[in-house]
This record gives C-alpha cells, sequence and structure tokens, in this order.
C-alpha cells in the first residue's frame, strides 16, 4: 500500500512514525525470513528485534552473524526512515556500507538499537535543498540480558527521486 505524501504532512508525526513503522515491518522479506521485526521508529531514531529461533542459529546454538547484521541493518533503515519521514515517499534511500564489530555471541532474543549520527533536521534539509546527503547510522546490538552483542555502522546515501 502506498500513502500519499500529502497525508504525511496533516497527521501527528508519532502517527507517522507508526504507519512508516508497520509498512517496514512488512515489507521487506528478507528481514521477516530471518525473524526481524521494526519496533519502533522516532527521527532519526530505530529499534528493530530478532527473535530467537531455530532457523535463525549458528552450528554452536546462537544467533547466527548473518542474523546479527540483518537486524542491525534493519534499525539503521527505520533510524534512516525516520529522519526521512516528512519526504520519506520522495527520496531514493541506499545503504552503501555498513560495517558490524561482533563482541558477544546471543543466546537470545537481540535488540537492535540506530541512531543517525549528527543532526536529523540538518541532513533533511541537506537531501531538500542538494538533493542528496551523506550520512552515518550507528547500531548498537543487545541481549535480552542487556549483553553487549555487537557495534555496527551503515554509511547511508539518500537522494531526491527522479522524476
Amino acid at each position: 500500500m502506498r500513502l500519499p505524501l500529502s497525508l504525511f504532512s496533516r497527521i501527528a508525526p508519532a502517527m507517522t512514525y507508526e504507519l512508516i513503522r508497520k509498512q517496514i515491518s512488512g515489507s521487506v522479506p528478507f528481514a521477516n525470513h530471518n525473524g526481524v521485526e521494526v519496533t519502533k521508529i522516532e527521527k532519526g531514531h530505530g529499534v528493530a528485534r530478532l527473535t530467537f529461533r531455530p532457523e535463525g542459529l549458528n552450528h554452536i546454538g546462537t544467533q547466527h552473524a548473518g542474523a546479527l547484521f540483518a537486524v542491525g541493518e534493519a534499525a539503521s533503515g527505520a533510524a534512516m526512515a525516520g529522519a526521512f519521514a516528512p519526504i520519506l515517499l520522495d527520496i531514493r534511500p541506499v545503504a552503501a556500507d555498513a560495517t558490524i564489530k561482533y563482541l558477544n555471541v546471543a543466546k537470545g532474543a537481540v535488540v537492535a538499537d540506530a541512531r543517525i549520527d549528527g543532526n536529523a533536521d540538518t541532513i533533511l534539509n541537506a537531501v531538500k535543498t542538494e538533493g542528496k546527503a551523506k550520512f552515518r547510522v550507528a547500531v548498537a546490538l543487545s541481549g535480552e540480558d542487556d549483553s553487549k552483542i555487537a557495534e555496527m555502522s551503515v554509511d547511508w546515501h539518500v537522494s531526491m527521486k527522479r522524476h
């Protein structure tokens, strides 16, 4: 379902973020396949959760590195989407680069908390005025017991769609 851009400008920000969260949660088959759910979107901030299930485990019975990467990337996309909520349907976002540092094994569900490095309004205005922007999103992955599982960064390139 594609929502008209004018709708976003007429509803409260919290409602806009919730609409985006629901749309993102159902629109990425790979993330759904891996048990990833976006649970929160705010301006420049996103949170995603990776469930603990047999299909997502590695040979030692902990969360697979690929699944951890998937939840981190999903959270970074949620943070990006939250920053660009007012013009989300008019942009072309690309995750251009990503790095992850694994710190600990994950023996349960994992939460990825992502935040844009820098000011979300400044980045939004750059895309509106210059047509594009590059920025980094920092992601912290933690276990249910608040243990640090991984640190990740995703470099996003966002440009206005060409009509």
